[in-house]
């Protein structure tokens, strides 16, 4: 089937190697071998540069890698609408989404599309907002979920959600206890921050500047977790997402300080590639997420 030696020549392109696109495809290398091959007698063009170390595309293979991604992608559609047809949706939805997100509000969402939808083989990888909107641009992600702003014109964005953001304080703080922090109390403090390229970070640094504060000394981390226990430890003040301290605020582990004004929210995002291919799987998934979020 032309389907078969499409999907063995994409991902001999994409691996650069045929041993590792066999390992991926559960084929031995004279079974990759023989598909190129005969995609290339068939085309009457060399497709691919060999050489012990790796494989490139020709400029014939480029343009057949191109046209085979489409083609491998209508072709998934038409399968996953006849599925569908019969009340089933399957395939692979490979999603990606920012700390605060991938963490605290994704994983609910996908425990109930998967128990709706279990033929669906679901992937999530979890990075800061930067990274998110490189593996969507990249084509490593189908779906990308950030928090902050991007005007990325590669992309199509989708609001998904308003997040409200605060500072967060341990129980013990010198602060805890005041009714109102004033601008004049978060002067020459200790703050915890996430890292440069996370959404997070970017909030929390623009506050900082707009309220003219000095800072005392920071620590930074890699995770919303791992600021959130460095503010529970006791080790400085950090603008945190609501979802992500609501248990410790509940349990009077952390507390929430309040200031004269109310913080602006931000955006939760939901991006995709512009000339995306919308299988069944990432079109139904969507939709649920979305109408969820309207109700």
């Amino acid at each position: 089937m032309i389907v078969d030696a499409l999907r063995v020549f994409v991902t001999v392109a994409e691996q650069r190697h045929f041993s590792r696109a066999g390992e991926l495809l559960n084929l031995s290398q004279p079974g990759v071998s023989l598909h190129i091959r005969n995609l290339e007698n068939e085309l009457g063009s060399k497709l691919l540069h060999r050489s012990p170390k790796a494989v490139r595309l020709t400029e014939a293979g480029a343009v057949l890698y191109k046209h085979a991604k489409q083609i491998l992608a209508h072709y998934e559609e038409a399968a996953q609408e006849i599925r569908l047809l019969r009340d089933e949706v399957t395939g692979s939805l490979i999603l990606g989404a920012s700390f605060t997100i991938g963490e605290y509000l994704l994983p609910g969402r996908l425990a109930e599309f998967a128990r709706q939808y279990p033929q669906v083989n679901l992937q999530v990888t979890i990075g800061n907002t930067e990274e998110i909107i490189s593996a969507v641009k990249g084509n490593q992600l189908d779906i990308g979920f950030i928090e902050g702003e991007t005007n990325d014109m590669e992309l199509d964005i989708i609001p998904y959600m308003k997040d409200e953001m605060i500072i967060t304080a341990a129980a013990g703080h010198p602060l805890a206890g005041e009714m109102i922090v004033d601008s004049g109390m978060l002067q020459n403090q200790i703050w915890v921050l996430r890292e440069t390229g996370s959404g997070t970070r970017a909030y929390s640094d623009h506050f900082l500047q707009e309220g003219q504060l000095t800072v005392k000394r920071s620590y930074v981390f890699n995770s919303s977790q791992g600021v959130k226990e460095a503010v529970a430890a006791g080790l400085g003040l950090s603008l945190l997402s609501r979802w992500i301290v609501r248990k410790e605020l509940a349990s009077g582990e952390m507390v929430e300080l309040r200031t004269r004004q109310k913080l602006p929210e931000r955006d939760f995002l939901i991006i995709r590639r512009k000339e995306h291919q919308t299988a069944m799987a990432i079109r139904v998934f969507l939709e649920k997420l979305l109408t969820a979020e309207k109700a």
